[in-house]
């Protein structure tokens, strides 16, 4: 998984700025993603930073990437429970939840609306767009925003803001490892 497409997917993760990312790689075996997976993980896990598989398939491969501790606060919202039990998740560790996340993108070929939980976006946004029938979006950017609009705003400037300056950086030749930010050090 070369540097670039990591940072152009994942740089908000990286840099701590959000709890996940996914990006998707098209054309390889199961042994390469294996082996390259395996290295991700060796550079960013001291960082506090996991890569995974989440659907496989011989055409396209999804990975999310994504701060255990982030999204463990982010599950615990009491709104995050809520639509999670709505969904059938039976609440447990984010680990936990991430299995059955796994189980559902399996049995599915459409996302799962509460898959934005997993992604750090807000509660009252996911739950906005699970019942866009009775709710009006503001405004949209990396997500549909039912909510604040003005703070989605800001928070998409510097998800942007964050992948420009990581791409440019890893052409420069900075490592992830380099780039990626510690747990709790922003």
């Amino acid at each position: 998984m070369p540097d670039r497409m990591i940072a152009q997917h994942c740089s908000p993760t990286l840099a701590g700025l959000k709890t996940a990312n996914l990006f998707s790689i098209r054309g390889r075996t199961k042994k390469e993603l294996c082996a390259e997976l395996r290295e991700l993980n060796r550079r960013l896990a001291k960082k506090g930073v996991r890569a995974i598989p989440v659907r496989c398939n011989p055409e396209l491969s999804l990975f999310y990437v994504y701060r255990p501790k982030a999204l463990e606060r982010d599950l615990s919202k009491h709104e995050a429970k809520r639509i999670l039990c709505e969904k059938g998740y039976r609440i447990g560790t984010a680990n936990n939840c991430i299995i059955q996340l796994i189980r559902r993108l399996k049995e599915s070929k459409e996302f799962p609306h509460e898959i934005g939980l997993f992604l750090g976006y807000p509660p009252e946004d996911v739950r906005g767009f699970m019942e866009k029938e009775t709710c009006t979006e503001n405004c949209r950017g990396c997500w549909k925003v039912y909510g604040n609009c003005e703070q989605a705003k800001k928070t998409f400037a510097k998800y942007e803001h964050c992948t420009k300056v990581y791409c440019r950086e890893i052409e420069k030749g900075r490592s992830l490892e380099k780039l990626t930010v510690a747990e709790g050090g922003h």
